[in-house]
């Protein structure tokens, strides 16, 4: 009899989503990539605010990440443009969007979009309701929108929110409680990866679930939001956004990035992620390899949001999440 296929889903942002999908789509598995729609800055951003969309940049990165269509097609979902009324803009976020328009439903555009990158996997959006990310501090100030949030100190963040509240996409629960695995990609972690919890359903469908919960921890600390964190305060607040502990497994990274790079980061005030006092979660299995990609990273022009140049090695992550 032949063997089932693994069933696959992945809970994240855009970039930490992109490394793990591209990774896992080149073995025999089906793939389930549920993304954050708490983004509103930089071309996604503009396009919620002038055209009343649900956000598309990090559905498209998803979707280019398991297309296997050809490499200029992937090319010109990523392409941005510079200069102009466009600046800023991906190509593929102006045309999810609009096919957003023409069908008049999110969920439908992704699939249409999806047929023509010929995405081997599903993109399934955690909620499908316009809803803006909303954070309150111990001293009582409230922060709304996530562009707002992530450029903000959240050193006394008291929770985070949805403002209205958002129902979990039907298709994510389905998605959840029919996986094998689960794994809660590394990203934005206040911005991108913790919004996903906040959906109403979320948590409790992976709490329910009997797939293994895997977590691939974050290389680096960010400034303002993870300062000091460990692979310890990564978990504990996974778990306490989910209301429960979920985390069975934690792959995480040992091998120190180039000083070159370590001196950009720590320029910023943001450092390597250490694994804190692990041997006190005695229910969770640590799995720490060398897991840094060698690619050289660079900031595209046009793209007015800073990105990560310190980033996973995406086959490595998926040999072991297929070990595990």
């Amino acid at each position: 009899m032949k063997k089932a296929k693994q069933k696959i889903v992945t809970i994240g942002g855009g970039t930490g989503s992109f490394t793990l999908l591209s990774g896992l789509k080149d073995y025999p598995v089906e793939l389930s990539a549920i993304v954050s729609m708490a983004d509103d800055g930089g071309s996604t951003g503009i396009l919620r605010d002038e055209l009343g969309v649900l956000p598309p940049g990090d559905v498209r990165q998803c979707l280019v990440a398991l297309s296997e269509s050809s490499r200029i097609l992937r090319e010109l979902f990523n392409y941005r443009y510079v200069g102009g009324g466009l600046s800023g803009h991906s190509f593929g976020n102006i045309f999810i969007s609009t096919l957003e328009k023409i069908s008049g439903n999110f969920n439908q555009a992704i699939k249409e979009a999806g047929k023509i990158l010929r995405i081997k996997g599903k993109v399934i959006p955690v909620t499908l309701r316009n809803t803006k990310l909303a954070a309150l501090l111990s001293s009582g100030k409230k922060i709304i929108g996530q562009h707002n949030i992530d450029e903000s100190d959240l050193t006394n963040l008291k929770r985070l929110h949805f403002i209205p509240r958002a129902d979990a996409n039907p298709e994510a629960i389905k998605a959840i409680m029919e996986a094998d695995k689960i794994i809660i990609n590394p990203g934005n972690f206040f911005c991108s990866i913790i919004p996903n919890f906040l959906t109403q359903g979320l948590a409790e469908a992976i709490v329910k679930s009997k797939a293994k919960k895997i977590y691939v921890c974050n290389l680096m600390t960010k400034l303002g939001h993870t300062d000091n964190f460990t692979a310890v305060d990564f978990i504990a607040n996974i778990n306490k956004y989910a209301g429960g502990d979920i985390i069975e497994y934690v792959i995480y990274n040992t091998e120190r990035p180039e000083d070159r790079l370590i001196k950009k980061y720590s320029r910023k005030g943001e450092y390597f992620v250490e694994t804190g006092d692990i041997d006190n979660l005695k229910n969770i299995k640590f799995i720490g390899k060398e897991l840094l990609s060698h690619k050289d990273y660079k900031q595209k022009k046009g793209d007015k949001i800073r990105r990560t140049l310190i980033r996973h090695d995406s086959r490595k992550i998926a040999e072991i999440i297929l070990m595990i």
